[in-house]
């Protein structure tokens, strides 16, 4: 079967004029390869990119280093790869193919080489065969997507990173990934069954079992090309060295160092033996071709699970634990410390999921039970509270059976990585030897040593691991910006591959070698394998091309392969992102960067993890997922941020249209990264204060003007109408509109009513006296509420008065608009001003009792959230703590139980704010319409692609709509019978659509279900 996953149901197609930068040719070709990039040109279909902006995007991974490829090259099938590898070779530049970028070790950064960005075209899932349990697929898919489309066949990809919401499964094949559950299922080279690789000369390679001495294999080597050298020569090289390789590959779950060897020949299932260079491939990292296409085993997903945390007062009391956990039938054992659990404390989008942790579990043990393996989960877990509860060191057990607690805490183990590089200062918890792996029983006593190495380093670490494996994820705490501590690195890592050996293991477990490890291989393989890989590097890539200096390396100029010094060498400390000689700009700001270390300091929490690329869940990153171009993540955008601070741009190009337009304005502000980056990296309030910095030094656009001060243009609406709806719709109106102000022509402005919501309820006056209310609320009159679309406001007085709640509407003479279309449009002076007067306003109202309630979403993050940047004292933080959405305000003080409903029974599809989502305050709303009678289908939605003002732009347009199609699509495949979406701007982008009306607000489907 012939299967595509860029259907838009899952990838969104790129529309028609799509603004993002790889689709077109942006930028000068850095002068040293103009000769390359004219020939790539050419030679392929896919973008070709080779401008300072493309290398600043494709130097960093979720590693510790940092070096500028060549440029960029996003082919679109095989013969694109097999053109840019050739043209490469020709102009003898090395080669490295990409997926995600998630690499922990800098597999995916190649000074110099020409970038395969494999995750741009290349995605698609080509074949699956459920009876033979077996999919074949091109690299770029990333493994939950391939996941989702097995799920009909009960079927899924055993290997589970933690990044799999981003990863590629060829990025998996090339590190030998494995994730959590590899105690059950083992690790990628298990299920990589065949491979189809292009090496340096262009040849397409077909790994897959080949029986020995067979007549295939006699075929194969009686040709004189590049295939039969590369057959002739791993044979050989394995079978002279059989007992060296049963000496030094450790008897381990999980080993991804160096090449292969121990597994590239074997018994297949017929007794018959086999060579399969697709094992050899596993692991790789790119060094031995360019993978094109993989079929890869499946194994079958267990209807149910269960889980049980335990927890210890004592790190080396849980490590004891760890092989006492798998006498019983597990499919994982994880380990977590209270460092982890401080972090997720502090982080707005993980402390809801470390709230059951108790307070003094110094580290807890995970174990996972399927259905696959046992038919009662509370016996199993009864069995194993009795051993490590009654009778062991644990003192505590969390029991999770529902798919919801279960998710909640596998989101704490995954965020586990990024969380600790969130943490404050530059001193992290850097990545270089933390995925080391020894045999689980020989885990309390490594760890025990560990910390004797680190003391004498005199530093410390965070701990988590994938226990069960023996692999122990332990990153000490070190400031790569000085030479000191540099060395510190290098020292510790010297002492703990000699621990490692000592305790026979690996120096990789997990994350690989890339140039973290590969300078130590030699330590762990000795003299006589360490040859034998450089033999296969050279038979495969002659004039090491492919990734050089990774896996292997050769020792000088008159070592195995060419005379130039290509692939010379390996030393963790080259190629760091930072060193002693990083220094960033710490510029003057308007906005209050003190929470976050200061503004560069935010900048740099960025750790490249990649958790933004993810498109399957949460809200970070709408463009992203529209448009998949990496400078349309946030990591993107940091990466380019970080540049711009620290000197490696230009010191005026963040003031450039360029700037402004590629990395900043396609921001479109739904702060999802602020909540859904496990660092924390908030490119919302970043991006607002660039653009301010911006209009200092350029001034503004007389479109920024209006849409920054929209509630003026709204109030003359009103005032006019209904002729200012007139004359929206008179015949050139919109041209005029695109050719002036740049507003998409597609668009129609709000209609403005006369009677706006403040002029109705000053009309009517309070239902409720204030003598005889519960609670007392003033409610904000936003722009939109209050002049073009007043029935969600006058819902919301109804409603509250329902519950007996003094309701008063805010007059615009008393309060100025809340200042969000200001803030998004960078302009801070006025969003401040409008700031200070309403918290003046408002700060005695809330000190004498009074809530603040909002309408609209984004409004009451404004108060919530942005006005605690702007200003400083203890009235902004008192009239903050007070401002809720209505719905929120009624779910927060449970005001919902005070009304009497008659049961409305209707299903709602519910669309929540993006920007409450990264307060986590939008579930409130779907709390109270479950309480008002309905039943309710909770999005996992993004952005809707409005954004405010970004919808209108004509430059935008475009974007906008794909990344709305994300979220028709969700609303399409949900049961609901209606949608329903708080935000004005949710509300006109869904209303677009053809043949659809603008679907009502919460509060308007509360107030139909009154008694």
């Amino acid at each position: 079967m012939g299967i595509d996953n860029r259907d838009p149901m899952v990838r969104p197609a790129d529309p028609p004029g799509d603004p993002s930068a790889f689709a077109r040719e942006a930028g000068a070709t850095v002068e040293e390869y103009t000769d390359l990039a004219a020939d790539l040109r050419e030679a392929v279909d896919g973008a070709v990119r080779f401008d300072e902006y493309a290398q600043i995007l494709y130097a960093t991974d979720g590693s510790i280093y940092q070096a500028r490829p060549a440029g960029v090259v996003a082919p679109t099938d095989v013969d694109d790869v097999r053109a840019a590898v050739e043209v490469a070779t020709a102009h003898e530049t090395p080669i490295m193919p990409r997926g995600a970028g998630s690499s922990l070790a800098g597999q995916a950064v190649g000074p110099g080489c020409v970038v395969l960005d494999m995750s741009r075209h290349m995605d698609g899932i080509l074949d699956v065969d459920p009876e033979a349990k077996r999919a074949t697929v091109q690299p770029g898919v990333v493994q939950d997507d391939l996941d989702d489309h097995l799920a009909e066949h009960g079927l899924k990809f055993a290997p589970d990173p933690a990044s799999s919401g981003r990863a590629t499964v060829g990025g998996g094949i090339g590190n030998n990934s494995t994730g959590a559950h590899s105690v059950r299922y083992g690790i990628t080279d298990a299920y990589t069954e065949e491979v189809k690789a292009v090496l340096p000369d262009g040849t397409l390679l077909h790994a897959r079992e080949v029986v020995l001495d067979s007549e295939e294999w006699d075929e194969i080597v009686a040709r004189d090309d590049r295939e039969a050298h590369v057959y002739q020569t791993v044979r050989s090289l394995v079978e002279d060295n059989t007992d060296e390789i049963e000496s030094r590959y450790p008897d381990l779950k999980r080993r991804v160092s160096g090449y292969n060897l121990d597994r590239v020949i074997y018994e297949n299932d017929d007794g018959e033996d086999v060579i399969n260079l697709a094992k050899l491939y596993v692991g790789a990292e790119g060094t031995l071709g360019v993978i094109v296409e993989a079929t890869v085993g499946l194994v079958t997903v267990p209807e149910e699970t269960a889980l049980a945390l335990y927890c210890f007062e004592d790190l080396v009391a849980a490590m004891r634990a760890v092989p006492e956990a798998l006498e019983f039938d597990v499919s994982a054992v994880e380990l977590m410390d209270d460092e982890v659990f401080r972090l997720a404390a502090e982080s707005d989008g993980y402390s809801e999921y470390v709230e059951p942790i108790p307070e003094d579990a110094a580290a807890a043990l995970m174990i996972e039970f399927d259905s696959e393996l046992h038919d009662d989960f509370e016996a199993a877990v009864a069995e194993t509270n009795a051993h490590f509860v009654d009778k062991g060191d644990a003192f505590d057990v969390i029991e999770a059976y529902t798919d919801e607690d279960q998710t909640d805490l596998w989101k704490l183990r995954k965020a586990a990585i990024p969380l600790l590089m969130s943490l404050e200062g530059d001193p992290k918890p850097y990545p270089f030897i933390e995925d080391a792996t020894v045999p689980p029983a020989e885990l309390a006593e490594y760890v025990q040593e560990f910390q004797d190495v680190l003391a004498d380093h005199d530093t410390s670490a965070a701990y988590f691991a994938h226990a069960g494996s023996g692999t122990l994820h332990i990153r000490p705490i070190l400031n790569l910006k000085t030479e000191a501590d540099i060395e510190k690195m290098h020292s510790i890592t010297e002492d703990v591959t000699d621990l490692v050996l000592d305790h026979h293991g690996a120096f990789s477990g997990e994350h690989g070698d890339g140039m973290a490890r590969t300078e130590f291989n030699p330590k762990m393989y000795g003299d006589d394998l360490w040859t034998a890989f450089k033999e296969i590097k050279t038979a495969v890539d002659p004039e090491w091309l492919l990734h050089p200096g990774n896996v292997v390396y050769r020792d000088g100029a008159a070592d195995v392969g060419p005379e130039s010094d290509r692939g010379v060498g390996a030393d963790m400390r080259e190629n760091l992102r930072y060193g002693p000689s990083y220094q960033s700009i710490e510029p003057q700001t308007e906005l209050d960067f003190a929470d976050e270390g200061g503004f560069s300091h935010l900048v740099e929490l960025c750790n490249g993890c990649g958790t933004c690329r993810q498109h399957g869940s949460d809200v970070m990153c709408p463009t992203f997922r529209a448009s998949r171009e990496e400078i349309q993540a946030t990591r993107g955008r940091a990466n380019m941020l970080r540049a711009a601070i620290s000197g490696e741009l230009p010191e005026e190009e963040i003031y450039s249209d360029r700037f402004q337009e590629e990395v900043l304005d396609l921001c479109v502000g739904c702060k999802g990264c602020s909540s859904d980056c496990p660092t924390g990296v908030d490119l919302a309030k970043l991006k607002a204060e660039v653009k301010h910095q911006y209009h200092e030094e350029k001034g503004t656009t007389l479109r920024d003007r209006l849409f920054g001060n929209v509630d003026r243009v709204s109030a003359l609406g009103s005032a006019f109408a209904p002729l200012s709806n007139v004359a929206q719709k008179l015949p050139g109106a919109d041209l005029v509109a695109e050719k002036v102000l740049g507003v998409a022509p597609e668009r129609t402005f709000p209609t403005f009513r006369r009677e706006t919501l403040v002029d109705w309820f000053d009309e009517r006056g309070p239902q409720v006296s204030l003598d005889e209310a519960d609670d007392k609320v003033l409610l904000f009159p936003d722009t939109f509420t209050n002049y073009s679309y007043p029935k969600p406001g006058k819902a919301a007085v109804e409603v509250l008065e329902a519950a007996n709640v003094h309701v008063r509407v805010l007059d615009t003479d008393e309060v100025a608009p809340s200042g969000r279309a200001a803030f998004s449009m960078g302009l801070l002076d006025d969003a401040r001003e409008r700031a200070e007067r309403n918290v003046d306003t408002l700060a005695p109202s809330v000190e004498n009792g009074w809530s603040v309630l909002f309408v609209e979403p984004s409004d009451a993050v404004m108060f919530q959230d942005e006005y605690q940047d702007l200003l400083d004292g203890d009235d902004v933080a008192a009239v903050g703590a007070n401002a809720y959405g209505v719905c929120e305000y009624l779910h927060t003080h449970r005001v919902h139980d005070r009304i009497e409903f008659d049961g409305a029974g209707e299903f709602l599809t519910y669309h929540g704010h993006c920007n409450q989502k990264a307060l986590n305050r939008d579930h409130h709303a779907a709390a109270a319409l479950q309480r008002a009678g309905y039943d309710v289908d909770q999005l996992d939605s993004g952005c809707c692609g409005m954004a405010g003002s970004f919808g209108y732009e004509a430059e935008h347009y475009d974007l906008s709509k794909a990344i709305g199609r994300i979220l028709f699509d969700q609303v399409d495949e949900s049961p609901g019978e209606e949608v329903v979406a708080p935000g004005a701007s949710c509300r006109t982008q869904l209303g677009d659509r053809p043949g659809e009306d603008r679907p009502p607000h919460p509060i308007e489907k509360i107030r139909d279900a009154l008694a």
